[in-house]
């Protein structure tokens, strides 16, 4: 089952789905900047495209390219920067 979403006015576009058991999505996100609150601890990998990224609690912003990707605690979240726009799949772990 495919569970469409979108953030930020449209900006941000993504749709959920479970495989072997594991809940994903999968997404795009338009240049600009944004902030997410998670619950889950998930895994981001950046499917096309670049984003900069900077964990809560921390003041340094990293760049993950094209098949890089991250790793955000539960109860957290993060800042994204997008200068164009990229792809991402995300694994709720």
């Amino acid at each position: 089952m495919l569970n469409p979403s979108s953030y930020f006015e449209g900006q941000v576009q993504s749709v959920g789905f479970a495989r072997h058991g594991r809940r994903q999505t999968v997404g795009v996100i338009a240049p600009g900047s944004y902030h997410f609150g998670i619950e889950a601890a998930e895994r981001m990998t950046v499917v096309s495209g670049a984003l900069r990224i900077c964990l809560d609690g921390s003041a340094e912003w990293q760049l993950y390219a094209q098949g890089s990707s991250f790793e955000v605690a539960a109860h957290s979240g993060f800042s994204v920067e997008a200068m164009e726009c990229a792809a991402y799949w995300c694994e709720y772990l």
